[in-house]
Order: C-alpha cells, then sequence, then structure tokens
C-alpha cells in the first residue's frame, strides 16, 4: 500500500494517512472487505508512532470508511460508496460555504476565486 507522508503538508500525519486511506476507498482501489495493514505493520512501514495509525483509523472507522474486528483486523467496509461520497460532497460543500463567505467579505470576485479553487484543485 503506498501511503506517503509529507512534512510539508501542514496536517497532521494521521489526517494524511486518512486522507489517502479515504481516497483508495472511494476510487475502487481498495473494495470492501479488503484487509488493511495492522496498526503495528502501517507503523513501522511508515516509521511513525502506532498511535498515530490508530487515531488514522479511528478517524476512519467513525467515518464509516473501515470496520475493525478485534482479533482480526481493519478491513473496509461494506458501505455503499455512493453515500460516502455524498457524505463527502456534502462536506466539501460546506467548506466552500464558508470560502465564499469570506471571500465576499474580502470583496474577491468569483472570478478569482474560481481561479484560485483551479489551482487548488489542480494541485493536488
Amino acid at each position: 500500500m503506498d501511503i506517503l507522508i509529507s512534512n510539508s503538508d501542514a496536517r497532521p500525519i494521521y489526517e494524511q494517512i486518512a486522507s489517502q486511506l479515504k481516497q483508495l476507498i472511494m476510487t475502487g482501489a481498495l473494495k470492501a472487505g479488503d484487509a488493511l495493514p495492522s496498526m503495528r505493520l502501517l507503523a513501522k512501514e511508515l516509521r511513525i508512532s502506532v498511535i498515530t495509525t490508530k487515531r488514522a483509523y479511528e478517524e476512519l472507522e467513525q467515518e464509516g470508511f473501515i470496520e475493525t474486528v478485534t482479533g482480526k483486523g481493519s478491513f473496509v467496509a461494506a458501505r455503499n460508496t455512493e453515500l460516502i461520497r455524498e457524505s463527502q460532497l456534502r462536506l466539501a460543500q460546506e467548506h466552500l460555504e464558508k470560502a465564499v463567505e469570506v471571500a465576499r467579505s474580502a470583496g474577491i470576485s468569483m472570478q478569482e476565486l474560481l481561479e484560485l479553487l483551479q489551482l487548488l484543485y489542480e494541485g493536488e
């Protein structure tokens, strides 16, 4: 599993891990029922603390992306990916609403905001 950690990324390491795993699930690279590496193995591979991987897995479980079975490990949840996508779309909409509010109050035009959004989206 290719998880990349960036020291230049402002997000905490656990968020970077969770985000990349979400993307793998949403794109179908990881399918329902697929086993994830154990928290210890992932921590060892990434050379990070087990506490960090535990936090990433807990976040994924809270959001319904994975299920953890005691003694067996963590697996991609058999949840409808369309529901997950809808949930993520709602989250993106909330963030965009805040961005529009900030832009309006600062006198930033819609065109400038669209250009910024395009740059950010293509930069990923």
